[in-house]
């Protein structure tokens, strides 16, 4: 009988290689593997057909599956390599570590307890090497190696060495995965195993080999707490294999790693055809790009890769040399196409499939349907989708999106069009992440479907929702075309909206339900199941808006001035001319009120100019009354920021306007005038850089002067403008398809 303990980095391809050899050399009968016992059952389905890494298990706690763990694998893993010779061999197969149903009972009972060891062995032995970081030094002595003779007994001699010179935490959870795997080892030789081969973390090696007595491990995992836990296969990326995902075991370039292994694969492959298939897929990737990158160019990168490889006193070129060579041959020293390469080469967006027949909750399997059915594959690149909303099927998919993201899958992000006109136009930007398996599990105590969970979270959030949440919710919901929720909403929002008494919440809750009127055609359902409430929300809008806005302080009128523009936007998008006409009258009545704030003030006045309420000569008059010496300097100055904040094309398309400013400013003592001097730069700052170029223009050459008798205009020349405007009526009426 014999125990045979292979120390492993977890992803690798040298080390998978070097495995996958020593495993043919010792023909085991058995091999314990480093991992989750609780998951063993989905073991066979790793030699499925369809079964394409990167892959993850993903274990949780059922009755709470955000608490979940993740055990990645590439097709460079040795563990992977390890499991595949197993079960291609028809010999046992088992995870040997402490299963993960005890590891989130310690997690939950002993939060304090540490989860790893401190340092990164490889960290250390690299600094001992001359090396900058680990994965450099473990790269070029295993990865890179060619002969992997005694390379086992070499980790397991500098493992054992580290270990006895390192302090590590006598109540790590480390000594219960230790015990356990010590345990699982034992377990083996009573069945009558006579040749096992141990595939570990290279840290683990030297615990397995001198075994305690098993009295103490046995007293260590002794009444240990258990968590009930479910186990799958979930795909997964290289992104997410990264160190920069946060992943505990993560390398720092698995696209290199893939490249290495399929390299390795291939019988009588030189490492020079190793670096040249390297460079050439760099220059293929560049020239996708509209970059330059000739067949010259990359002879001369390989052969500087490897003269800086031969300067170092290395065997091959390796990734860092590869990066250099790239950087000045074929960047031309340019940075910023290395990030692409980074991206795209070098860590990679190969996305893992798994077989349908893997164990999945409904709502999963109704996500893979509804994918099938819109045709819409999951991806790891970000990916761009357009949809034309008049289209059934681009409308089911619009519709399938907006229900992910109700459910809390961001899978696809709205985009804004551009040079796109019309509602039915809608972009998005799609990109897949593995994570969103998980957040399908938890979504699945919500229904069995995509639109039944869905929905049952849309009214569960409704329940808690008040008036602005709601009406936002209801948008959100109607874009998902979700009846059964839209109904339930319906009835909150009728509840909600009679007895809400805070203005803000009624003018917030306004501008969303004008958005869901507008887009009904598109959408295809009766925006008229809002239309009511609408009109309800206006009229309660313009009586109490006045009493609401009476002697508020600087940062409620800020407040108020925003929900003004927007109910002001939203109630001229209804197209309602009653409506609009009493909100006019409201906000005539704001501008007269004694005591308002002078922002309000100023923008009811400018609404109503940009409305032809008031014309050039009232807008005048109330400006003047605002900017006499009567008013506070401070008043006069936010009723200007209220009037002209966000454009200045006011004053500049309007001279009488601009003297009347200008001559208040002009007038100002210094001392009120430095007073207020934040308050005018602040709302001068709104304005275009054009438009402030033009006023410091126009301030230079002096004061202007309105023309005066601007009514006594030329008869004749009046006619003959009408005359020509006459003409060229009936042409525009046949472009734009109405009758003249």
């Amino acid at each position: 009988m014999s125990i045979h303990v292979f120390g492993i980095r977890h992803h690798g391809p040298g080390s998978a290689r070097s495995l996958h050899q020593a495993l043919e050399t010792l023909q085991p009968d058995i091999v314990l593997v480093e991992g989750p016992p609780d998951a063993e059952s989905r073991l066979p389905l790793l030699i499925h057909p369809e079964m394409r890494p990167p892959v993850a298990l993903l274990l949780y706690v059922v009755d709470h599956p955000e608490q979940a763990v993740y055990y990645p694998f590439a097709v460079f893993s040795p563990e992977w390599q390890a499991i595949q010779y197993g079960l291609q061999h028809q010999i046992p197969v088992r995870f040997m570590d402490l299963p993960q149903s005890h590891q989130f009972a310690l997690t939950q009972t002993q939060p304090e307890l540490p989860r790893s060891i401190k340092i990164d062995p490889l960290n250390l032995l690299a600094e001992a090497a001359g090396y900058q970081d680990g994965e450099r030094w473990w790269e070029h002595l295993v990865e890179q190696r060619q002969d992997s003779t005694q390379l086992f007994a070499a980790i397991l001699e500098a493992m054992t060495v580290l270990r006895n010179e390192v302090e590590t935490d006598d109540c790590s959870i480390e000594n219960y995965r230790e015990a356990y795997m010590r345990k699982t080892i034992r377990e083996a030789e009573k069945q009558g195993f006579q040749n096992i081969a141990v595939v570990c973390g290279a840290w683990h090696s030297p615990a397995l080999v001198k075994m305690p007595p098993a009295k103490e491990d046995a007293a260590l995992l002794k009444g240990l707490p258990k968590l009930k836990v479910e186990t799958t296969w979930v795909p997964w990326t290289y992104g997410r294999l990264s160190m920069s995902s946060g992943y505990g075991a993560g390398i720092h370039s698995p696209g290199w790693y893939h490249h290495l292994w399929k390299q390795g694969e291939k019988k009588n492959t030189s490492t020079l055809n190793s670096s040249i298939r390297w460079m050439t897929q760099v220059a293929r990737l560049l020239r996708k790009q509209d970059l330059d990158a000739s067949s010259a160019s990359v002879i001369e990168a390989v052969r500087l890769a490897e003269s800086l490889a031969a300067l170092r006193d290395r065997a091959l070129p390796g990734l860092e040399e590869l990066n250099e060579a790239t950087q000045t041959v074929l960047c031309f020293g340019d940075s910023l196409p290395m990030q692409l390469i980074h991206q795209q080469l070098i860590v990679g967006e190969r996305l893992g499939k798994v077989p349908d027949e893997t164990p999945m909750v409904p709502l999963q399997q109704d996500l893979q349907k509804q994918q099938k059915r819109l045709r819409l594959k999951p991806e790891a690149t970000e990916t761009n989708l357009e949809l034309d909303l008049r289209k059934v099927t681009d409308l089911d998919r619009s519709q399938f999106l907006h229900r992910l993201l109700l459910l809390g899958l961001p899978w696809g992000k709205t985009q804004s069009v551009s040079n796109a006109k019309g509602t039915f136009r809608e972009s998005w930007r799609l990109h897949w992440k593995p994570e969103f398996t998980l957040k399908l599990i938890e979504a699945g105590i919500w229904g069995n479907t995509i639109e039944d969970a869905s929905s049952a979270v849309t009214c569960d959030r409704a329940n808690r929702a008040n008036l602005p949440e709601l009406t936002k919710l209801i948008d959100q919901t109607l874009l998902a075309n979700l009846p059964i929720a839209i109904s339930y909403l319906m009835t909150r929002l009728e509840s909600e909206a009679a007895i809400a008494s805070d203005m803000t919440h009624l003018m917030e809750a306004l501008p969303p339900l004008v958005n869901i009127i507008r887009y009904g055609n598109v959408r295809q359902f009766d925006a008229q199941i809002v239309q009511h409430v609408v009109d309800g929300l206006i009229a309660r809008i313009c009586i109490g808006l006045p009493i609401a806005v009476s002697s508020l302080d600087d940062d409620a009128a800020a407040k108020f001035y925003e929900f003004i523009v927007l109910v002001n936007s939203a109630i001229a998008l209804l197209q309602n001319n009653e409506a609009l006409e009493t909100w006019r009258q409201v906000l005539a009545t704001l501008s007269d009120q004694k005591g308002l704030h002078g922002l309000l003030a100023g923008r009811c006045c400018r609404l109503l100019f940009e409305a032809n309420f008031f014309d050039t000569e009232e807008t005048s008059r109330r400006l003047g009354l605002a900017l006499s010496t009567a008013t506070e300097p401070a008043q006069a100055a936010a009723w200007i920021e209220g009037f002209l904040s966000g454009s200045g094309l006011l004053l500049l398309h309007n001279l009488e306007l601009w003297n009347v400013v200008d001559r208040w400013i002009v007038q100002l003592p210094s001392e009120t005038f430095i007073a207020i001097l934040p308050l005018l730069r602040r709302t001068f700052s709104t304005f275009a850089a054009p438009e402030r170029r033009q006023m410091g223009e126009r301030v230079r050459q002096g004061e202007v002067t309105v023309p005066t008798q601007t009514s006594e205009l030329n008869v004749d020349a009046c006619t003959a403008l009408r005359v020509r405007a006459d003409a060229i009526l009936p042409l525009l009426a046949q472009l734009l398809g109405v009758s003249s």
